[in-house]
């Protein structure tokens, strides 16, 4: 076996055999447009036969140019340095935990309602607590609000608003004056608000946390994901122009999200 090294000497080289003879000028020349192939030679002098092989020459970085660039960039000052002043030279001892001082954890109540496997305190009548927007789509898929809730879940159904979300709605302007004026249906409810500004989204997960009695209607997807959250709670939402519900004990026609 033999390896060309260096393609420019080895231009003339003939390898000889008892069976023939073989040129292999053009291998080296194209050896030599190609630096990162190498070809091998095996002679098998009992076939009599010359076999070429490739070989493919991997080209490795050198171990100082590969350990240069970690070391820049996990340099640390070394505590002996003179940069250093003394009283920061030594290591912050860390403090040990007294056992006599006992953690506490406030971990909250759970509700009562939750000791069975599904919210005993959901039943008929209903009672929803609709969103700004689950009032919007309602009105683009041409919907009553009232009624469709009614066909989702077979049962009395009481929306609730609270003074956020109507507050909300009066900042939309004219544009939006259909869903303040369903909004201001009698047939709603209102929830009166102690907090500040006119953000719903805290105000609902707030009231479903202590009372596990509601249901809200919504197609907003950050208070989907923050009410997922909290157990027990179903959400009402509008998929394929009617409105349908996740979460609830006996939701079969409900269709899969």
């Amino acid at each position: 076996m033999s390896r060309l090294n260096n393609p420019v000497s080895w231009l003339s080289l003939q390898v000889v055999t008892a069976a023939k003879r073989l040129d292999i000028q053009s291998l080296l020349r194209e050896n030599y447009l190609s630096p990162f192939i190498g070809i091998n030679l095996k002679v098998y002098s009992k076939k009599k036969t010359v076999r070429l092989e490739r070989t493919k020459i991997r080209k490795t970085m050198g171990k100082d140019r590969r350990t240069k660039k970690y070391a820049e960039m996990k340099r640390m000052i070394n505590l002996k340095d003179s940069r250093i002043k003394k009283e920061h030279r030594q290591k912050k001892k860390r403090k040990k935990a007294n056992p006599q001082n006992m953690t506490v954890r406030e971990i909250p109540q759970a509700s009562s309602a939750m000791f069975f496997q599904y919210n005993t305190q959901l039943g008929p009548p209903y009672h929803v607590i609709v969103d700004t927007n689950f009032i919007n789509f309602s009105i683009q898929n041409k919907l009553d609000i009232i009624k469709s809730m009614m066909d989702c879940l077979y049962a009395k159904c009481i929306p609730y608003i609270t003074d956020c979300v109507m507050a909300e709605l009066e900042k939309l302007g004219s544009k939006y004056r259909v869903a303040l004026r369903i909004a201001r249906d009698p047939r709603f409810k209102r929830l009166p608000c102690i907090h500040k500004g006119t953000y719903a989204d805290d105000c609902i997960v707030k009231r479903i946390t202590q009372h596990k009695c509601y249901i809200v209607a919504t197609c907003d997807k950050d208070l989907k994901r923050r009410i997922r959250k909290l157990p027990g709670v179903p959400i009402m939402y509008l998929s394929q122009h009617r409105y349908s519900i996740e979460r609830m004990p006996d939701a079969f026609g409900a269709p899969k999200t």
